[in-house]
């Protein structure tokens, strides 16, 4: 599979910019000195070290997520979704802005799931993506049960907009977590699905965020160096509605 950092490149900068993909730029450049680790992560790490999950040669639905990182009354936090509570499939689950990719955001292969990862949050979130500096690209994860190949984007929140649940029948609410909770180990716990699938989990703002979301943000913890130890032996059990 092609690196991230392989597929999009150095950053845009001068000219090219201005041209067609400048909607789609990548950089790092000018990020405050917290989000460095971060930045690290996206410029080296392996698929493997992300998931297990990897997608496979050919077919799968290709999507985009916006991992979006700003700076509140806390410090800094993760900007986050919770799914609808009458949703036929993970109903009340939250998760990262995003969706599948249009025909109009372009090559899957190039900036394509950058677009797709700015246009989906603005759609379910209201946020204004002139706001956010997007400065890397995670490699692509699979989601089995859904066929879902998906590409985390990684943004900062440069300049904060105000973010609501766009469709009430598709979003319960928009809230943002501070980084701090995340790694607090009293907020960290290990999800037990019926099914036998287990996974870290976070109880968080009155929410046990879980899944592809909590597997994403585990990693990006782990490998930016700002996971604290924490029990994995402490489960809560899910159910098969999750």
């Amino acid at each position: 599979m092609t690196r991230a950092r392989e597929q999009y490149g150095a950053a845009e900068t001068g000219p090219a910019a201005a041209g067609r993909d400048a909607d789609a730029a990548v950089t790092a450049e000018g990020l405050p000195e917290w989000l460095a680790p971060v930045a690290r992560v996206a410029a080296t790490i392996e698929p493997r070290q992300l998931s297990r999950f990897l997608p496979p040669e050919d077919g799968g639905r290709q999507s985009a997520v916006l991992i979006l990182f700003g700076h509140g009354a806390r410090g800094p936090e993760l900007l986050l979704m919770e799914r609808a509570g009458t949703l036929r499939s993970h109903a009340g689950q939250p998760s990262f802005p995003g969706g599948s990719l249009d025909p109009q955001d372009g090559d899957p292969e190039g900036h394509g799931p950058v677009r797709a990862a700015l246009r989906e949050a603005q759609e379910e979130t209201g946020l204004d993506p002139s706001g956010v500096q997007v400065f890397g690209v995670l490699p692509r994860l699979y989601i089995p049960v859904s066929g879902f190949v998906v590409t985390p984007v990684l943004g900062w929140w440069r300049v904060p907009s105000p973010v609501t649940a766009v469709d009430r029948a598709e979003t319960a609410r928009v809230f943002t977590v501070p980084v701090a909770d995340l790694t607090d180990p009293a907020h960290r716990v290990t999800a037990r699905h019926p099914s036998g699938h287990i996974g870290p989990a976070f109880l968080v703002e009155d929410a046990l965020v879980w899944g592809f979301t909590a597997g994403v943000i585990d990693r990006i913890l782990h490998h930016a160096g700002w996971e604290i130890p924490w029990d994995r032996a402490k489960q809560v059990p899910l159910d098969w509605r999750s």
